[in-house]
């Protein structure tokens, strides 16, 4: 994978290899300019011939491929981690906020339709995800000099991934049309008979989320099904229970969350950058397969950027995950383990401490006496608690508690509310 490189006036040069940089770096001709994406800067002036870079883009709903390649050549690929728990902390944030209202507190007017919205509003979960989207496009884009930019867009009929046979004003009507409520579609559809137990007479029936509700289930009706009052109790929500079963079993479950958002973005990639070149996913995979790469989505960007011949691919890539460093629930439902009084003086957990004898939340560190990388998700007294990329608890040696004493560590460098993992390409 090359490094990337900027002359003296900070403006971008071609990407050199690892080797070259260090050999710069040693000699004392380039210094470190930002350590992820890796970029060094040259102090001594220098020729800027320029060969085509083209940025190849893959967007999606939870993964962005990245990949820049020039002359037939393949200088970097990547892929990037979109958060996908921004709704769960509103709507956790939601229930605090209601429940602090209702609780002792002064009698105030409610307030309705006192949000101004604009024509280009969309919910907060998906304007995160467009916003890093752009946000990496852009910070690629400044790494190399006048690059050309592809980008992959998609376009979908959710209403025809329903129902492949939808026509003419069947799209004004939606599955339930004809019915007086979703319930009595979902009762009609199953015949009128509990989908556990199997009996329909005498028996009292309610609609029930396959997926729950708790664990990202919609409210369409492919999520719901018919069951009765004896089998639709908290007991078989459980786990062991006849409905929790019925859960594990329907993970796959159609969802259309993604759709939306890709109809969303491709907009917005129009009106941003009206220049680039975009394709659809119909026209990537057979030029994919043609160039004998497997199934990725810096391989997908890799086709996208237009490459004809691959002459030079890098075994490693750049893993990039979005970290939610910080957490300002202060009022909290229930009090955390270890808490023997509500919190009730907006006293923040040690866990959400931002720092810690010179360490961050987020920071890149090295444990000693483990060999093992990983970066800091919270704090105790006089320890941390630390994750790899996997989202598994580094621990020491021989111990069974997942603290790690301030002393066994070593840090790397700070990252703030990005991780970086180079891997290699199986």
């Amino acid at each position: 994978m090359r490094i990337f490189v900027m002359n003296m006036r900070g403006d971008p040069l071609m990407p050199c290899t690892q080797k070259k940089a260090r050999i710069l770096l040693k000699e004392g001709k380039a210094v470190i300019y930002k350590y992820d994406p890796f970029t060094i800067q040259l102090t001594y002036a220098t020729g800027e011939t320029k060969q085509d870079c083209h940025i190849g883009i893959d967007t999606g709903s939870k993964h962005i491929g990245m990949a820049i390649t020039s002359e037939n050549k393949v200088l970097f690929k990547g892929e990037i981690e979109l958060r996908q728990d921004v709704k769960s902390n509103i709507d956790t944030k939601h229930i605090y906020r209601r429940s602090r209202r209702n609780r002792k507190t002064r009698y105030r007017q409610p307030r309705f339709l006192n949000r101004k919205r604009s024509d280009k509003w969309l919910p907060p979960s998906l304007q995160n995800r467009v916003d890093h989207t752009f946000h990496w496009i852009d910070t690629f884009c400044s790494l190399v000099s006048d690059p050309i930019l592809h980008i992959e867009v998609g376009k979908f009929d959710t209403a025809k991934m329903i129902n492949p046979e939808i026509n003419g004003v069947d799209y004004q009507h939606g599955q339930t049309y004809g019915f007086f409520e979703e319930r009595y579609f979902v009762f009609a559809r199953d015949n009128y008979t509990c989908q556990c137990c199997g009996k329909s007479k005498d028996k009292i029936l309610q609609t029930h989320h396959i997926i729950y509700r708790s664990n990202g289930g919609t409210d369409r009706v492919d999520n719901l099904i018919t069951v009765c009052t004896d089998c639709h109790t908290s007991k078989n929500h459980q786990k062991g229970g006849i409905l929790y079963k019925w859960q594990e079993q329907h993970k796959k479950v159609k969802q259309y969350k993604e759709p939306p958002f890709m109809n969303a973005i491709r907009k917005r990639i129009f009106a941003r950058y009206p220049n680039a070149h975009t394709t659809y996913g119909s026209e990537t995979t057979p030029h994919r397969k043609e160039l004998g790469l497997e199934k990725t989505h810096y391989n997908d960007a890799i086709t996208i950027s237009g490459i004809t011949n691959i002459k030079e691919d890098p075994k490693e890539w750049l893993l990039i995950k979005q970290f939610r460093k910080k957490k300002r629930s202060l009022h909290e439902a229930t009090a955390r383990k270890g808490r023997k009084e509500p919190n009730c003086f907006q006293k923040r957990n040690s866990k959400n401490t931002p720092f810690y004898r010179g360490f961050y939340l987020n920071d890149k560190v090295k444990v000693f006496g483990h060999g093992q990388i990983g970066y800091i998700t919270g704090f105790t007294s006089g320890g941390a608690y630390v994750k790899n990329v996997d989202g598994e608890y580094i621990t020491i040696p021989n111990k069974s508690y997942k603290q790690v004493s301030i002393k066994y560590l070593k840090l790397l460098s700070h990252n703030n509310n990005w991780q970086y993992v180079v891997k290699s390409a199986v």
